[in-house]
């Protein structure tokens, strides 16, 4: 491959990992603030594909492509956020084209009934508030890093077609360990394994990222489970084959065990 093949090409649109909050995100004008700032500083999309650790489920399998009620699933939250609305144009093209590039990889299922979960609307409201871009939604095929990988590798040609490709977790994800007070100490574990993801992210070493559970200091605290993690890796599979830039766009800490920090690819 060429100097050229390996730049990120000009006019390419980034693929992003956020960390996706909760239903609560959207009161916390702070976070709302840097989501929206976000989205005015890259280039706005054609469609947005999201790929969110609440939805799990092999095949993978693609998301309604008509405006259907979003999934609310979360449980016992205020009556308030079970009447957010998000109502974005469905993406048939999209699907298409997904189904397209992923189908040499195995099967690809349809689920058209299937509506956005809070781990694509939520960060959605805040980015594109106006719910005027088509958005389509694919499951995580598998929580195994390396298929996903090669997932994101085999969209990353989305990246030239105006695609936004947004993976949506948390890179780490303790519900237990969570402290709900606003002035919470962040604990160590988090602290670290939040480190070891900047420097591993930055120098975009794949195989480190790939063996997460066995090279990331505090892994078993920072991720009980694994679906908030690896929408990363597929984020970065969509830039595997290019030689861009990493960048952190939201950092800090919430709740004591939650890690912010969101990466923007190219």
């Amino acid at each position: 491959m060429s100097d050229t093949q390996h730049k990120a090409r000009e006019g390419r649109m980034p693929a992003l990992f956020l960390a996706h909050g909760s239903p609560f995100l959207l009161d916390d004008r702070a976070w709302v603030a840097e989501l929206a700032a976000w989205a005015q500083a890259v280039p706005r999309p054609t469609a947005i594909l999201m790929i969110s650790a609440h939805w799990v489920d092999a095949p993978v399998t693609l998301g309604a492509t008509e405006a259907v009620p979003l999934v609310y699933d979360f449980y016992n939250f205020p009556e308030k956020y079970y009447r957010v609305k998000y109502p974005a144009p469905g993406a048939p093209a999209l699907a298409r084209r997904v189904r397209e590039l992923l189908s040499p990889l195995g099967p690809v299922a349809e689920d058209p009934r299937r509506g956005l979960d809070h781990g694509a609307y939520v960060p959605l409201v805040c980015m594109y508030p106006g719910a005027d871009v088509p958005v389509l939604q694919i499951s995580l095929p598998t929580l195994s890093p390396a298929p996903l990988l090669e997932m994101g590798r085999a969209l990353a040609p989305l990246r030239d077609e105006g695609v936004l490709i947004v993976g949506s977790g948390f890179l780490t994800h303790n519900l237990r360990a969570a402290d709900w007070r606003g002035n919470a100490v962040a604990q160590p574990w988090a602290t670290e394994f939040d480190a070891w993801c900047a420097e591993v992210l930055s120098r975009r070493d794949v195989g480190a990222l790939i063996e997460y559970r066995a090279r990331a200091p505090g892994v078993r605290m920072a991720l009980p489970t694994d679906e908030h993690f690896v929408p990363v890796v597929a984020a970065l599979g969509a830039s595997i084959d290019v030689s861009e830039p990493v960048q952190f766009p939201i950092t800090g800490l919430t709740y004591g065990s939650f890690t912010r920090r969101s990466v923007q690819f190219g």
